[in-house]
């Protein structure tokens, strides 16, 4: 598995990190970290220009009722991140596996994935193959479902 970090300032939003484009080539990514009214929770990884519609996200990945943003403690206490450094990368820390990973299929029509390695302060690009094999090896297995509008 091979893979290039590259540092920058600490970027908070897809607006802050779209000053890095031609720098780092691939797909980039947004997150979403969400939760239902049973309190299952997932992580929901798109293209960075993709729409999102939560009333009918819920459907798509399988929550018990409509999703709303998880909580900051829940987040930190799941995926070991805060606001601003939500990445696919912060499942290596859920080991009791309370979240759900799904991965939008427009996403995985890139060769190269690009997430922030559990900083806002660097970008991490990844075959899309060995993004996948990461997410088996830490024991989440992701949706590849079509989620963007």
């Amino acid at each position: 598995m091979e893979t290039e970090t590259h540092r920058h300032p600490a970027l908070f939003t897809v607006a802050d990190s779209q000053g890095l484009r031609g720098e780092i080539p691939g797909g980039h990514t947004k997150n979403l970290f969400l939760k239902d009214k049973k309190d299952n929770f997932f992580l929901v990884t798109v293209g960075e220009n993709a729409v999102v519609d939560l009333k009918s996200l819920a459907g798509k990945i399988g929550a018990a009722s409509r999703v709303s943003f998880g909580k900051p403690d829940k987040l930190l206490e799941y995926l070991g991140v805060v606001p601003g450094a939500v990445s696919v990368f912060g499942v290596i820390n859920d080991i009791e596996n309370k979240v759900t990973v799904v991965l939008d299929a427009d996403l995985m029509d890139n060769t190269v994935i690009n997430a922030h390695p559990l900083t806002n302060e660097a970008t991490t690009s990844i075959a899309r193959d060995d993004l996948m094999r990461f997410l088996e090896a830490v024991g989440h297995r992701p949706l590849v479902l079509k989620v963007s509008e």
